[in-house]
């Protein structure tokens, strides 16, 4: 599967071939539905189902410039973006500052098995938006610097700051929220691990 046979397929689900439009659903429904997934509860389904046709209303503004994979979450986090400003009635919402926490009660940790899991969730979700998504598609996805900043739409040396502040202010959640010494320890001296330990934790139930 490459880039240019995900374009093909939405250029050919654009002109009405409703089986390209399955085939694209089909390879990158896992991935988009994680990103939604504990974000917006009961709503996941639907931010998928629109993030897919907005990759049809968008293609005229792409460039091409990168994969398909990272217009594809562009276009998530955009509707992302979007759910909360309607849900909240609040054009000026600042997701640099403004949290899953803020917003209200979504799911957190039922389907983390273990306590760093549980921690990991509850401490990412208390972060800043746009850290938590950076976190998230860096361990999550695999996302490097050029991808991160097309998804992010901020320059690349401005992914590196923020991936820093993120893992930050990661820790210091972790730290007020953890509630034993142990699972403290064991949670920050395996950051990375713990946080890629969540892909499958909080994908598709």
């Amino acid at each position: 599967m490459t880039s240019e046979d995900d374009f093909a397929l939405l250029d050919a689900w654009r002109a009405g071939d409703d089986r390209a439009g399955n085939e694209l659903f089909e390879r990158h429904f896992d991935s988009i539905h994680r990103f939604f997934d504990r974000k917006v509860g009961g709503d996941a389904a639907d931010l998928v189902q629109v993030t897919f046709l907005g990759c049809i209303e968008a293609r005229d503004r792409f460039r091409g410039a990168s994969s398909f994979r990272t217009f594809l979450f562009s276009v998530a986090r955009n509707q992302l973006y979007r759910h909360y400003r309607s849900k909240k009635k609040r054009d000026d919402l600042d997701f640099e500052v403004t949290s899953l926490e803020d917003l209200g009660p979504t799911p957190t940790g039922h389907l983390a098995g273990k306590q760093e899991q549980r921690l990991m969730l509850e401490a990412l979700r208390s972060l800043p938006l746009d850290l938590q998504i950076a976190l998230e598609l860096h361990y999550w996805e695999g996302m490097r610097g050029p991808e991160l900043a097309e998804v992010l739409d901020v320059p690349e040396g401005t992914v590196r700051s923020r991936l820093r502040r993120g893992k930050e202010q990661l820790t210091e959640r972790l730290e007020q929220l953890a509630s034993s010494p142990s699972v403290l320890a064991s949670t920050v001296s395996d950051l990375e691990g713990w946080a890629k330990s969540l892909r499958d934790v909080v994908g598709v139930e």
